[in-house]
């Protein structure tokens, strides 16, 4: 079974740095494409980024193009987004998401985590 659960969320103030971390127990995160979303209140989930599985350059939502960076750790099996820059509307509860062999993400990958809460405050 495999299970994901993200990390590193909290509160900040505007032009401050998070860093979510998504850890995976029952898969090898290399071989999964793995995706970062994101949902505020009263609004949609948003797909933020994605890396797809092996070796490859990421993909970034507009919002967020050059300040969030999505990468891999494989010998700790790890993926994080590492977020600058934040501003208030970056505020939302972030999700990882993966998928066995995939080269993209998208709303109904296998594997969700439950999430974790990002607050920036202006």
């Amino acid at each position: 079974q495999v299970t994901l659960v993200e990390s590193g969320g909290g509160l900040v103030q505007t032009g401050e740095s998070l860093r979510l971390s998504c850890a995976a127990s029952g898969a090898t995160l290399g071989d999964y494409a793995v995706g970062w979303f994101r949902q505020a209140p009263g609004k949609e989930r948003e797909q933020v980024s994605c890396i797809g599985s092996g070796e490859g350059s990421a993909y970034y939502a507009r919002s967020v193009r050059g300040r969030f960076t999505l990468f891999r750790d494989n010998a700790k099996n790890m993926v994080y987004l590492q977020m600058n820059s934040l501003k208030p509307e970056d505020s939302a509860v972030y999700y990882c998401a993966a998928e066995p062999e995939a080269q993209t993400c998208n709303y109904g990958m296998d594997y969700w985590g439950v999430g974790a809460r990002v607050t920036v405050s202006s």
